[in-house]
C-alpha cells in the first residue's frame, strides 16, 4: 500500500477498534483485512474513499471469489468473504465516526455459511457442569459457566463483569462493557441465578484477597480472571467431562444461541440477547442442524 492517506485510516482504523474494545483476534486480523481492500482500490485508481462506488465493492467481492486462499488449496470461504464485507462496512462506519469523508456498503453476500466450528449439545453441557468440584473454584466455575452459556456473554463482556453488575434482585445481568462499547441488560434466571448468587455468597469471599477487587470472576489470588485464565478452565472441565468438540467459550455462546432458537424462541430476541447489531450476525444460527444442539 502506498497511499499515505489509506495507511494513515487504516492505522486509525486499528486504534478505533482498539478503543472499542473489539476481539483481540479482531483487531489483530480486521487490519489485516482492511489493508487487502485498500491495495485494491490503488490498483483500481481509487484514491480516496469518497470515490469508492457499488461496482468497486462487487467487483472487489468477485475478486476475493476467484482469489486463491493462502494457507490451503482451492480458494477461500464464504465465510472468510463475509467477513471480508463485515470489516469494509465497519471501516465505512468508522470513518463516519472520525468526521471523515465515508462510502455506502448496501450489499450483503447470500448464501448459507458460518464461522461456528462447533454447539455443544444440551447433554454436553450437563456433562461439562457434572465435572465440576464441589468447592469454591468450582462455585465460580459455575458461575463462569452461567455468564457464557445461561447469559451468552462473549470472553472480554464476561471477564469484565462486576459484582453490581449482578442485578439479582432483577433477574439481569447489566454488560457494561459490551462489543464496541454498547450496554445491555441480560436475563437471569433459572440454573444460572442459583449459580451465581452461591458463588457470590460462598465462593467468591473465599478467593478475594484482602485488597478489594471488582471483578465478578476472581482467581486463585483474588484477582480479576483473565480471558485466558477462563479458557484454560474451560479446557480442563472439557477434559474432566471427556467432550471429543473443540469448545472454547464463545462456543458456549453459540451453543446457548443455537438452543434458544430450537426450543421457538424468535431470531430477533437472541440477537437482542446476545447483544448484535445487526439481525445478519443471528442468522448464522438458523443455518445449523437440530442434531447439533
Amino acid at each position: 500500500m502506498q497511499n499515505a492517506l489509506y495507511i494513515r485510516q487504516q492505522a486509525g482504523f486499528s486504534e478505533w477498534l482498539r478503543i472499542l474494545s473489539f476481539e483481540p483476534t479482531s483487531q489483530r486480523d480486521m487490519p489485516k483485512m482492511l489493508a487487502e481492500f485498500l491495495d485494491y482500490l490503488e490498483l483500481q485508481n481509487c484514491n480516496h474513499p469518497h470515490q469508492v462506488k457499488e461496482a468497486h465493492l462487487k467487483n472487489y467481492l468477485k475478486h476475493l471469489h476467484e482469489r486463491p486462499c493462502k494457507t490451503k488449496t482451492g480458494t477461500i470461504s464464504l465465510n472468510y468473504i463475509r467477513k471480508h464485507l463485515q470489516v469494509i462496512k465497519k471501516f465505512s462506519r468508522y470513518l463516519t465516526e472520525a468526521g471523515q469523508e465515508s462510502f455506502t456498503v448496501r450489499l450483503s453476500i447470500k448464501g448459507k455459511g458460518s464461522n461456528i466450528k462447533s454447539i455443544l449439545t444440551s447433554q454436553e453441557i450437563t456433562r461439562l457442569y457434572d465435572a465440576i468440584k464441589d468447592d469454591a473454584l468450582g462455585m465460580r466455575d459455575k458461575a463462569m459457566l452461567a455468564l457464557y452459556y445461561g447469559c451468552g456473554l462473549r470472553r472480554s463482556e464476561g471477564v469484565n463483569i462486576n459484582i453490581r453488575d449482578i442485578l439479582i434482585e432483577k433477574d439481569l445481568v447489566y454488560v457494561r462493557k459490551g462489543k464496541g462499547h454498547k450496554e445491555r441488560y441480560v436475563p437471569l434466571a433459572g440454573t444460572g441465578k442459583a449459580d451465581l448468587t452461591h458463588y457470590i455468597q460462598y465462593g467468591r469471599p473465599y478467593l478475594a484477597s484482602v485488597k478489594k477487587d471488582d471483578a465478578l470472576l476472581l482467581n486463585i489470588n483474588g484477582k480479576r480472571l483473565s480471558g485466558a485464565t477462563a479458557y484454560e478452565r474451560l479446557q480442563k472441565l472439557r477434559t474432566e467431562a471427556r467432550l471429543s468438540k473443540a469448545t472454547g467459550l464463545h462456543t458456549l455462546r453459540h451453543s446457548i444461541a443455537s438452543h434458544l432458537l430450537h426450543s421457538g424462541m424468535k431470531l430477533e430476541q437472541i440477537g437482542r440477547f446476545l447483544g448484535h447489531s445487526s439481525l445478519e450476525s443471528t442468522q448464522i444460527y438458523t443455518h445449523l442442524k437440530h442434531d447439533q444442539v
